[in-house]
């Protein structure tokens, strides 16, 4: 891979990496730690999960107003901080109604640190490598993620509660490390360029945008496709080892860390952006097929080789629609308001971790192939409305600053 750019981009880079090596210790362990040493049900979780991440949703555009108004560097290092310190409180749970406000506490933190963290690097960084840096930030992701998940992995073999307890302790080493790197970081926020005048929560009366973030959040839902649908659709549906899943969940971690940095770098301006999105939708209509296929597929090798074909197509979709949309959730944010615009951009993440398991199952795992071809119509239907979508915000940005350089009232898109 390529250097890493220099300050504030590295420092960026290093504090992702921190904080995924915490998220993949978290992933890998927490199922089985609360449902094991702390005794909660398996329904418990889910439930505290899913109202924690709710309420993730609502947290992401005060957080990143927040960092326009407070500073973006102030506002991740406190939420990186408080992640820390919720897992820490994890540690403690013992009871049902405990765990959901922790759950709750935990998912606001890091909802708040994606939108403040999106703000430092508007601010930060200049306009045409932001998309680019956002990929290290993925990429590196998926390196750190892996990373955890292999740490996680050795309380998993241990299966005691004081191995559970130790890696999660890791997890709070990390966030804190991360919070340090975070304050290296220079002042990004009210110092670091002019808050633009208007509603405090414009973003919420900007239709276009918002309407990009909803078709974001439905090309979203594919997150727990890999974790969640496809281990079970192998398990149950095809004749493929059941190992499978995990080598396809490897594959995709190391095709990211490899080649998304460079499929960013082929994506500029809101033209290329709907480009690479409208890619992704055809590329998930193709993943679908293939992955839709495999139950037919007789014999392990055959079908591990249909379920692997079907992966690599689905992680070129998922690499073309992340430089799509971080080039559009850039371009289409008027300065001074990053914050909180990229706040509400990434409320997709929360939407598909708490809708996406029990929709994505539903369809695919209990609907068989076709339930995958309707996910890609989907899929593909909400990319290639990206297009009109990105036309009209672009429209309504031109119709506002020239109402505003005539010292008229800005129009409400």
């Amino acid at each position: 891979m390529p250097a890493v750019p220099p300050t504030p981009a590295r420092t960026l880079v290093r504090a992702q990496l921190a904080n995924s090596v915490g998220d993949g210790v978290f992933l890998v362990t927490s199922a089985l730690y609360f449902t094991g040493p702390v005794g909660l049900s398996p329904g418990q979780v889910g439930l505290g999960l899913t109202l924690g991440w709710a309420v993730g949703v609502l947290v992401g555009v005060p957080a990143g107003q927040l960092a326009d108004r407070w500073g973006a560097r102030r506002t991740a290092v406190l939420l990186a901080a408080g992640t820390g310190a919720s897992v820490a409180a994890f540690l403690a749970v013992g009871r049902p109604t405990t765990f959901v406000l922790v759950a709750c506490l935990y998912a606001a933190c890091q909802t708040g640190l994606a939108a403040a963290r999106q703000a430092a690097l508007a601010h930060l960084v200049e306009p045409a490598r932001r998309t680019e840096v956002r990929a290290r930030l993925q990429a590196v992701a998926n390196g750190g993620l892996a990373l955890g998940a292999a740490l996680g992995g050795l309380a998993l073999a241990a299966q005691t509660a004081a191995a559970y307890r130790l890696v999660l302790g890791l997890d709070v080493v990390a966030f804190g490390v991360a919070a340090a790197l975070l304050a290296r970081l220079p002042q990004a926020g009210p110092t670091a360029g002019p808050v633009v005048a208007g509603p405090r929560l414009a973003v919420l009366r900007d239709r276009p945008y918002a309407l990009l973030t909803a078709l974001n959040a439905v090309m979203m839902l594919y997150l727990p496709l890999l974790s969640l649908v496809l281990p079970l659709w192998v398990a149950r549906r095809t004749a493929a080892p059941a190992w499978l899943a995990a080598a396809v969940l490897a594959l995709n971690t190391v095709a990211v860390l490899l080649w998304q940095v460079r499929v960013a770098r082929g994506v500029t301006g809101p033209d290329g952006a709907v480009r690479a999105l409208r890619r992704a939708g055809l590329l998930m209509v193709g993943a679908c097929a293939v992955l839709a296929t495999s139950s037919a597929a007789t014999g392990p090798w055959l079908a591990a080789a249909v379920l692997l074909l079907g992966a690599a197509a689905q992680v070129a979709a998922e690499m073309a629609h992340g430089a799509g949309a971080w080039q559009l959730s850039f371009d289409l944010a008027p300065d001074g308001r990053h914050g909180q615009y990229q706040g509400f951009f990434g409320t997709g993440v929360p939407l598909a971790r708490m809708l996406g398991p029990v929709l994505l199952t539903t369809l695919v795992v209990d609907g068989g192939p076709a339930g995958w071809l309707a996910f890609g119509a989907l899929y593909a239907a909400a990319a290639w409305a990206m297009g009109p979508t990105t036309r009209w915000a672009q429209r309504s940005r031109v119709a506002a600053e020239s109402a505003r350089a005539a010292g008229r009232a800005v129009p409400v898109p």
